[in-house]
C-alpha cells in the first residue's frame, strides 16, 4: 500500500514511469492527505453507489473512492499515467480506468454500461482550471442520472459557480449551474496540497441536482440572453440584450418595463427567477 500522500513516493513513482508532469494538461495531483478523504466523503452517499472520477492522476482520490464505493470509473485523458495507476490502485478491484478526454464521452453510455448495478451515481472530480466550465457545463446539459458533483476547482471559479445569481460575483456560468442544481462552498484547499504548486488556491464545491428546469421554455434562446446580459455586464441590459441578440433596444425596455425593471438595469440586478420570466417576455414580444 503506498502513501500517494507523500510527495517523495509520489515523485518515485513517477520517475519509475519516466513520467514528467504536462503543462499542456493542467498537472497538478493532489497530495493533501486530509482533502481526499473528505471529497471522497461526500461523493460516496452511500456503499452502493457509483462514482465517475474525472482525471485520476496518481490515483490519491480514486483510491479512497474506491475504499466508499461500490464501483470507481475513472476518465483519464493522459494515457502516460495507465501504468502509474496499476501500481497505484493494484489493491483495489472495483474501479476501472477509462483513458479518454471526458468532453468527448458519452457519460450516459459509461453510466449504462459501467455503473447499472449501482444504486446511485455522483462524480467527483479535480479539474484542471482550463476546462473547469466546459466540464462542468457537460455534466449537467448530458441530464445524466446522477444525485450531484462534488468537484475541485480555482478558488475564484469556485465562489463565482457559488454565488447567488443576482450578486456581484454571479457570471453567466452562475445562472447556468443554478438552472440545473443547487450548490455549496464545501471547503478550502491552499496550493501547497498539490504536487507541483499551482499559483492559486482551489476550493471543493457541491453541486445536488434539480429536477425540473425551472420553467424554462426555450433553453437556447435562454442561454442566448444570458450570456448576452453577461457577455457586457457593464451595459445596461436593454444595450446588452440588444447588441449582443440583434434585439431592438425598444422591444427590450418594454420587455424590462413590463416586469417592473427600469431600462438602467444590469446584470446582477436579476434573480435567476426574474432572468426566466424576461426571456419568456422578451421572446413573445419577438414572435
Amino acid at each position: 500500500m503506498y502513501n500517494l500522500s507523500d510527495a517523495s513516493t509520489v515523485r518515485k513513482i513517477l520517475e519509475r514511469h519516466g513520467f514528467n508532469f504536462s503543462k499542456a494538461l493542467g498537472q497538478n495531483f493532489l497530495i493533501d492527505p486530509d482533502v481526499c478523504p473528505e471529497m471522497a466523503e461526500n461523493a460516496a452517499v452511500s456503499e452502493n453507489c457509483g462514482i465517475i472520477e474525472i482525471g485520476a492522476g496518481v490515483g490519491v482520490l480514486t483510491a479512497e473512492l474506491c475504499k466508499r464505493a461500490k464501483k470507481v470509473v475513472s476518465i483519464e485523458l493522459d494515457k502516460r499515467l495507465l501504468p502509474v495507476l496499476g501500481e497505484t490502485l493494484s489493491e483495489f478491484d472495483n474501479y476501472k480506468i477509462i483513458n479518454a478526454d471526458v468532453l468527448k464521452t458519452d457519460l450516459k453510455e459509461l453510466i449504462n454500461e459501467e455503473l447499472t448495478d449501482c444504486d446511485e451515481v455522483c462524480v467527483c472530480a479535480n479539474l484542471p482550471y482550463y476546462i473547469t466550465s466546459p466540464v462542468i457545463m457537460k455534466l449537467l446539459e448530458d441530464e445524466l442520472p446522477i444525485k450531484k458533483i462534488i468537484v475541485m476547482v480555482q478558488k475564484e471559479a469556485a465562489e463565482r459557480l457559488t454565488a447567488e445569481v443576482g450578486s456581484r460575483q454571479s457570471g453567466a456560468i452562475t445562472v447556468a449551474v443554478n438552472c440545473y442544481a443547487e450548490t455549496r462552498l464545501l471547503f478550502e484547499v491552499p496550493k501547497t496540497s498539490f504536487m507541483p504548486s499551482p499559483k492559486v488556491d482551489s476550493a471543493v464545491i457541491e453541486l445536488t441536482m434539480k429536477k425540473g428546469g425551472e420553467g424554462i421554455d426555450d433553453p437556447k434562446f435562454f442561454f442566448s440572453m444570458v450570456r448576452a446580459i453577461f457577455n457586457q455586464r457593464r451595459k445596461t441590459a436593454v444595450n446588452s440584450i440588444s447588441s449582443g441578440m440583434g434585439i431592438p433596444k425598444a422591444k427590450v425596455a418594454e420587455a424590462l418595463k413590463s416586469l417592473g425593471f427600469p431600462e438602467i438595469a444590469r446584470a446582477e440586478s436579476f434573480t435567476l427567477g426574474e432572468l426566466v420570466s424576461l426571456a419568456k417576455e422578451l421572446k413573445k414580444l419577438c414572435s
